[in-house]
């Protein structure tokens, strides 16, 4: 498998070598919905809560007399009947919505959405990406010089303190390591570009 290698100018150089196993798996829909799926879900915090009858704050004093209203009797304005209510069945807020996705089945969806990634052509590589100091104009203009006008991912094999710093005001672009990698950001942004070292380590943690 030959991956698209770029130069600091947005030109293809010389194509760089990478697993099939990794990088030319067959792409697995349902698998791919399901990793990210979990990952989302375990992602959720649980916070949520709704009140019950007793809960709420009302008073205990029936509504009205029991009969020749003409209305349907009631007790309390706790009721979930009544608008103000409780809840018959409350969200409590220690709900568990995490999934549990196998470590197999995990790698096996991620090297799934690299392998799409090149065939839709929107994963490159590249020798290397370093900014010289921790300021945004570099890596703008770094990006606009390889072309990469759109949302962009960059995995790196080793954090950089001047990337980190450098990139973290640009909304369209996140620097992640590969050991940090996640199945929405490789399906979210148009680009994903890898520095050589990056394919290197995605290759020994997938294959």
């Amino acid at each position: 498998m030959e991956l698209k290698l770029i130069d600091a100018q947005g030109k293809l150089g010389a194509s760089h070598p990478a697993q099939d196993a990794v990088f030319a798996k067959e792409f697995n829909q349902a698998l791919v919905h399901q990793v990210v799926v979990a990952y989302q879900a375990n992602a959720r915090s649980g916070n949520r809560k709704q009140k019950d009858r007793e809960e709420v704050h009302h008073s205990t004093k029936k509504p009205f007399k029991q009969k020749g209203t003409g209305r349907a009797r009631a007790g309390m304005t706790s009721s979930p009947l009544w608008r103000g209510g409780g809840r018959v069945f409350p969200n409590s807020p220690n709900e568990n919505f995490s999934q549990k996705i196998n470590r197999k089945m995990h790698r096996a969806g991620i090297a799934s959405i690299f392998s799409q990634l090149v065939r839709e052509d929107r994963l490159l590589v590249v020798d290397e990406f370093v900014v010289e100091a921790p300021k945004t104009r570099l890596v703008a203009g770094k990006l606009k010089g390889m072309g990469l006008n759109e949302s962009t991912l960059i995995l790196v094999d080793s954090p950089d303190e001047n990337l980190l710093l450098a990139a973290r005001n640009l909304p369209n672009l996140l620097i992640l390591e590969v050991h940090q990698v996640d199945p929405v950001s490789l399906v979210r942004f148009s680009k994903v570009l890898l520095t050589k070292a990056a394919v290197a380590k995605v290759e020994e943690m997938l294959a």
